[in-house]
């Protein structure tokens, strides 16, 4: 028998993504429920060519459904996900609610799917520039061991909703098309909605992604600083993080730069990567080959290249880290847990519940 999932903001940039991973997914799945707000409900989406009526997400949506993918804000979240538990529903939340509740596993399969086995009805996705970094440090810590990572990112808008790749089309066009000036182009949303002011992101790289915290680096930074430490079940890694939006539509790209416990071949590092699941070793800089951001949208793959030798630090090295934040960082990463769950025979867990309605 197969399951019922249900997907909450199925009409957004992401969960119209979690639709066509399920389409392709190995789950058995019997029924596809479509959820969102009183904006979209009432929209018609297809899954495998069958068109499906939106409904309104309420606390009884969940009856009947066995696996419940959220990615419709950490509120939706935070009001809906314990009723969909409460229902018998495993969650996946595609959020930052959840993330660093100590009773919620943050998984990225390849890196850490035991952490599974101890979920109390709420599975966290992390933020999609820390899943990509992880697939492609996790073969290196498992063999060198890992001290300090150091991270810029260079971010898609995607990353910030449909209503964020409007704005930037927008803007393009109108530097491009009317010769407007890129410092006149009226921003509304980017760097980020929640804050006070707005720049313009055409031809313009921001570095500010999420709203400024206590300690002058951003949430988002934050999230990558933290969730790193939570996955990899090491709170000894020093993290660092400067995130930065650039006029890219889709996929982040990373400069990393990390410092192993021992001292590693840049050849075995290379080897370790590209044959770690989910990896994409693109580096041959003599054929000017390294990851692009054109060339990972629409791949569930981590491509990784441009990996040299610190000139300075023994035992420091850089690298390239490109992947579709849609997919591998959101969607893809979202079904693959579920496909995870299922395979170690996890969907149906009936131990105790830990969440509690408020």
């Amino acid at each position: 028998m197969g399951y019922t999932v249900a997907v909450v903001g199925a009409t957004g940039a992401v969960g119209t993504r979690m639709i066509k991973m399920l389409e392709e997914s190995t789950l058995p799945i019997d029924k596809v429920r479509l959820l969102s707000s009183s904006r979209s409900a009432g929209k018609v989406l297809q899954y495998k060519g069958q068109d499906i009526t939106v409904e309104l997400t309420t606390e009884d949506a969940f009856e009947g459904v066995d696996i419940a993918l959220f990615s419709a804000g950490g509120s939706v979240s935070a009001k809906f996900a314990p009723y969909a538990v409460k229902a018998g529903a495993v969650v996946v939340d595609n959020t930052s609610y959840f993330r660093q509740n100590p009773d919620v596993p943050l998984v990225v399969p390849e890196v850490n799917a035991h952490a599974l086995d101890a979920h109390n009805g709420i599975i966290a996705c992390p933020n999609c520039s820390t899943i990509q970094m992880m697939v492609a440090l996790e073969p290196v810590r498992q063999q060198w061991g890992l001290e300090r990572i150091i991270v810029s990112t260079y971010q898609a808008v995607s990353g910030a909703g449909q209503s964020a790749i409007n704005e930037t089309v927008r803007e393009l066009k109108e530097v491009v098309n009317d010769g407007i000036n890129p410092r006149d182009v009226k921003a509304e949303i980017l760097p980020s909605g929640g804050d006070k002011k707005h720049y313009p992101i055409a031809f313009n790289a921001l570095p500010q992604i999420d709203v400024f915290t206590d300690n002058d680096y951003t949430y988002e930074e934050m999230k990558m600083t933290n969730e790193t430490k939570k996955i990899m079940e090491d709170d000894s890694i020093a993290v660092s993080a400067t995130c930065v939006r650039i006029p890219v539509l889709s996929a982040h790209s990373e400069s990393v730069y990390i410092e192993t416990k021992e001292v590693a071949d840049i050849a075995a590092v290379k080897e370790a990567i590209a044959a770690f699941p989910g990896a994409v070793l693109e580096d041959d800089v003599a054929n000017q080959i390294y990851p692009q951001a054109v060339n990972a949208v629409d791949s569930r793959d981590t491509f990784v290249g441009r990996i040299r030798k610190d000139l300075d630090k023994e035992n420091g090295i850089h690298m390239w880290i490109v992947s579709d934040n849609l997919l591998k960082g959101a969607a893809w990463n979202s079904v693959q847990i579920a496909e995870t769950l299922h395979e170690r025979g996890l969907v149906r867990k009936t131990d105790e519940l830990v969440f509690e309605l408020k």
